[in-house]
């Protein structure tokens, strides 16, 4: 039996495209909306698949917050003019005789600048013997020396002046301006006071985190809330390390979006429409609007909440689906929390799977009678 050229090409095509259509071989930027349902725990899978609404929504809508502790928000402000070891001390003594104790020939006063408090809080002035000052005012600590050299000097007149010492100091470092070591003094009581006595934060405000380490504390707060919440604009310690960064949350896009790509939290709370949004949206000619999927591990309490079981056991594989199409969906994806670490992924629409069957087809065929063209004109 002979077979023609006409033949041939119509068996080829027909295996190649039987080809394409059993293997599921055509190019595509990730699993269908199909295949992701295939792989719940309701069809033997190992990722709950959950249709997002609002009871979803108030049951995953966890976000991390941030703030500080009863403690440092109780913590009253430091009084710029209490001594603390480590301060610098200028001193001035005035004597009503001619032959003082401290007074030079000739001169009616004694100035001792650059008296340090020591460790455990003292200083020592001639005459007066070494004088507990932390925790005292300069004019407390005056009045313990007038009182000391009263026995010694008619009528001495003390002043006392707290310089600018290591003692009630905080360091700033991180996306400051000017990153050191500042003393707390009167116009910097306060935590946003001290970060613009640093020159101000380096890094937007929105994604910016102040961190404050107090002893064995460690609080951490958004800087904008610090202005937001007067509460949180606490009262300095001295030894308070402050620490501004960058807020590091993150998430990735995938699939049918405007780009495909590690995206970083531009603010506290990010929603899915803000997510889609900040990857360029949906891509208009290949996504699927009733399958954009957010894929994360949740906790087992989260987990439980949101699927109403109790026996659910450690961390659990989520993919939540909304559909934009829905009257609600898109309010769904409004409300919907996204969280660090999640993969947002649309998938492409049916059609766009269709289009690449037949243009693969197409161009079978197409190579197919290219050959058998050539074949013909061999013979």
């Amino acid at each position: 039996m002979k077979f023609t050229s006409g033949f041939w090409t119509k068996a080829v095509l027909v295996c190649v495209a039987g080809a394409i259509l059993a293997s599921c071989g055509l190019p595509r930027s990730g699993p269908s909306k199909r295949e992701i349902f295939a792989g719940s725990v309701q069809r033997e899978g190992d990722a709950f698949v959950v249709v997002v609404d609002d009871d979803v929504n108030r049951a995953a809508a966890v976000e991390p917050t941030l703030g500080f502790t009863r403690e440092f928000i109780r913590a009253s402000e430091l009084g710029s003019d209490v001594i603390s070891p480590g301060d610098v001390l200028g001193l001035t003594i005035w004597e009503n005789v001619e032959d003082g104790l401290l007074v030079a020939p000739g001169q009616n006063a004694t100035i001792l600048d650059e008296v340090q408090v020591d460790g455990n809080g003292y200083i020592f002035v001639p005459y007066a013997g070494r004088i507990k000052a932390a925790g005292k005012t300069p004019d407390q600590v005056r009045r313990i020396i007038t009182n000391a050299l009263s026995d010694q000097t008619p009528d001495p007149q003390v002043q006392v002046r707290r310089l600018a010492g290591d003692g009630a100091t905080v360091s700033l470092v991180g996306a400051v301006a000017g990153q050191g070591v500042y003393p707390i003094e009167r116009p910097t009581r306060t935590l946003s006071a001290m970060v613009a006595r640093a020159g101000g934060i380096t890094i937007l405000p929105e994604v910016a985190q102040v961190v404050i380490i107090r002893r064995n504390m460690r609080n951490q707060v958004w800087f904008k809330d610090i202005y937001d919440y007067p509460e949180l604009d606490i009262a300095l310690r001295g030894g308070d390390r402050i620490l501004v960064e960058q807020d590091t949350r993150a998430y990735v896009a995938l699939g049918a979006t405007g780009a495909q790509t590690r995206v970083p939290f531009d603010s506290p709370k990010l929603s899915a429409i803000e997510a889609i949004a900040q990857v360029g949206g949906l891509n208009a000619n290949v996504a699927d609007p009733t399958g954009v999927f957010v894929f994360r591990n949740e906790p087992e309490d989260i987990a439980r909440n949101v699927v109403g079981r109790s026996d659910i056991v450690g961390s659990q594989r989520f993919a939540y689906v909304l559909d934009l199409t829905r009257p609600n969906g898109m309010f769904m994806a409004r409300d919907f929390a996204i969280r660090d670490g999640d993969t947002v992924y649309v998938t492409e629409a049916p059609i766009v799977t269709w289009n690449k069957t037949i243009a693969a087809i197409t161009g079978s065929l197409s190579s197919v009678n290219t050959l058998s063209n050539l074949t013909t004109s061999s013979n």
